[in-house]
Formats: C-alpha cells, structure tokens, sequence
C-alpha cells in the first residue's frame, strides 16, 4: 500500500489541536479504565499461576531471586510486583526483599482464613492472562489485541492500517496532554524543538501554536511519519514544522534543535533502549540544550501510585518496556551529564522532567 487510506480523514476529520481547548470536565475515568485494561489478568497471573504471595509467605526473595524462583522475565515482573505493591499486596523492605503483607496473607496464600484464590482461579483462562503468563515467562510482548499475524505492537506500526488506527487513538489523549505540555514549554522559549518519537505531531503544533516563534522538527518512523505530515499541513504549519522520516535508533539526529521531547515514548523501551536514545539526544543536542520527558513515572519505591502501575503492566504486555521511576530517568540523565532542573504534571496522571547539562 503507498498510501495510507485514511490519512486525510485523520488530518481534516479529527479536531486539529487549533480546534482544542483544556476540557470542560476530568477525563481522568475515561483514560484510566483503558490504561488499566491488563490490571486484572496480571493478578490472576500472580495468585493463580505463580501462587507467588504463598511464595512470598514461605520465603521472602528479592526480584533478581523471584526472578530465578519462578521462572520469570525481570521486565514484566517489575510490572507485576509494582501493580502488587499498589494494591497493598507486599512490601520490599531496605534490602529490596519483597514479602507479602497482612492483607496477601489473609486471602492469598496456601491455608489463608478467606483464600480467596478460587474466585481468581475461575478467570484463570482467559486470553488476556495467558497473554501476560507468556510475556512473564519470556520477556517479550504478546500480539496487539484483535492483531492477526503480527508479533507485538512493534511490529504492528509496521503496518499501515494499524498504524493509523493507533496514532489516532495516542491522538486522542494528546488532545488532552499536548496544552498544558506546550504551556509548560513556552514557559522556557525554545526556539527549535525536535519531537522525538512524535507520532501525529501534536504536541508539535500544540508547541507551535503556543509559541508563534517556534521552529521544529518531528521525527518518526514510515508509515506514522505521513500521518504527521498530513496533520501538519491541517494545522496550516509546515513553513514551521518539518518531519523527518526515520529509524530514531538508527539515523542522525538534527543537531540544531535546542530542546528535544520525549512524551509518552520511553515507556515503550527497554531499559537499554531508553539509555540508547538519551545518549543519541545528549549527543545531538547544542551546548546549553534542553532534554523534556513527558510520561506517567511509578513512585520512586515502585509500587504506585495505583493508576501507574496498572498501566505499567499493559505497556509491559505489548510493548518492550514498562513504566519508570523518576530516580530510574534522573539516573540516566545523570550519566549523560544532566541533571532534572523541574518535575511539573500536566493532565492524566502524566508530568514533565526537564533536564540541562
């Protein structure tokens, strides 16, 4: 296919940032319950398939000894035991050994007073949790729901009527990210941002139309990148907004961009990955340059808040990453010469970290 069949539909029959005011109402129930979809079957998994609080209840282990204990991957398993650690389920102690708590010991272990394992073993077969037993036990994503053939949402954006379907749905919650994101950025007057990652490009013309002296530049992979073009052109900004149609893992960087945004990208990594394209922005970025990470991040003990590490655990069944702390990005800022100057949230449960060297 050489074109994608909906992409003036997406640029002219989506409302245009230009057309999008902060909302009326909270959101907030209509996101979370989709972030939250995997929340359950990653439960099951945990009680009925690994039985892991009567683990944890025999032994206690620190992750690297779970890790080995049951079999499992370390990616995915961070995933699960934040969502644990979220619902009150077990605490890791100063050593990083994990053990279940009163309320685990109670419902969830072998001879508790109210098992309530039962009533979890009962939706033991669904999809979904044989989906998330299979990334555990080998640490690589299962299929996009209702996605014939294709491997993993990686994959997928491969294809050009997934890739639209999915860039406009991320489109929708931009609506809602991308002002406050662009206020937030106005706020230290870049004047050439590069959009790492960017998808439709709307927090770029959310950016541009919030700072008239804005130049930039999205950077995406084919096929997403002629979504971007075409939603530019709506937004009657190219002689503004270029895009460069690349592997952003691969392919130079611009080097004349002063302030480079991840929003809602890392989360999609491994931690590896993540280190690989924050290396390739400090290379690329000019003396006095600016890195913005803009994402949902776990508390930093990783376990919550509530909302994070449930969708913590759907990223962790579709992608090849999870989400992360903010003492985990601070690190691997600081590695690379920055340090977080601010931490600000914007809408959704997400927030911004801005680093300089």
């Amino acid at each position: 296919m050489d074109n994608l069949a909906g992409v003036s539909d997406l640029a002219s029959g989506s409302p245009g940032i230009h057309d999008v005011h902060p909302p009326l109402h909270d959101p907030t129930a209509i996101y979370r319950l989709r972030d939250s979809l995997a929340a359950a079957d990653c439960l099951c998994v945990a009680i009925v398939h690994l039985n892991l609080f009567s683990e944890l209840a025999r032994r206690p282990a620190t992750e690297t000894e779970l890790c080995i204990r049951l079999q499992v991957d370390q990616r995915p398993l961070q995933a699960l035991l934040a969502l644990c650690g979220a619902h009150g389920l077990l605490t890791r102690d100063a050593t990083g050994t994990f053990q279940a708590t009163g309320m685990a010991r109670e419902f969830l272990i072998d001879g508790a007073p109210c098992d309530a394992r039962p009533y979890y073993a009962s939706m033991a077969d669904r999809p979904g949790v044989a989906d998330f037993l299979r990334v555990l036990r080998t640490g690589r994503p299962a299929g996009w729901p209702g996605e014939e053939g294709e491997a993993d949402w990686h994959a997928a954006m491969r294809s050009d009527a997934f890739a639209e379907s999915f860039t406009l749905a991320m489109d929708c919650r931009g609506r809602v990210l991308a002002p406050p994101l662009a206020t937030m950025l106005a706020a230290d007057s870049p004047r050439r941002l590069l959009d790492v990652g960017g998808g439709s490009g709307i927090y770029a013309i959310a950016a541009a139309e919030q700072m008239p002296g804005l130049r930039g530049v999205v950077l995406e992979a084919p096929p997403v990148e002629r979504i971007a073009r075409a939603r530019i052109a709506a937004a009657g900004l190219t002689q503004r907004l270029a895009v460069l149609a690349a592997d952003m893992f691969t392919a130079a960087w611009p080097t004349d961009c002063d302030t480079h945004l991840f929003s809602n990208v890392l989360h999609d990594w491994n931690v590896p990955d993540c280190r690989r394209l924050l290396a390739r922005s400090a290379h690329s970025l000019p003396e006095g340059g600016r890195i913005v990470i803009h994402d949902m991040f776990l508390d930093d003990d990783a376990a919550g808040p509530v909302w994070a590490a449930e969708y913590s655990v759907l990223l962790a069944t579709v992608t090849q990453g999870r989400l992360y702390t903010v003492p985990e990005v601070t690190d691997w800022l600081a590695n690379l010469g920055f340090c977080v100057a601010q931490h600000l949230p914007t809408a959704l449960g997400r927030s911004a970290l801005m680093a300089t060297r």
